[in-house]
């Protein structure tokens, strides 16, 4: 299983802080955002601007995962 720390817009949309993924090591952050997508359909319209940290990093599509990493999701701030 993989967390997955949901922050800002995706946990209000979630209406939970962490999710429980099932996971295969060596999955990428592109399969993260769509198993997202299929198992919480509110994210759907913000998985496309939907940041993805790995053990603190910015990671992109194309990065690995891990079930021991970190993974955080959180869509853009705005204000100012």
């Amino acid at each position: 299983m993989l967390t997955v720390k949901l922050f800002a817009k995706a946990r209000d949309l979630v209406g939970s802080p962490t999710v429980q993924l099932a996971w295969s090591d060596g999955q990428v952050v592109a399969h993260l955002k769509q198993v997202l997508g299929e198992q919480y359909p509110a994210l759907v319209p913000l998985i496309p601007r939907l940041f993805v940290a790995v053990n603190n990093d910015y990671a992109a599509d194309s990065t690995a995962i891990s079930q021991a990493d970190e993974v955080a999701c959180f869509p853009p701030v705005s204000g100012g």
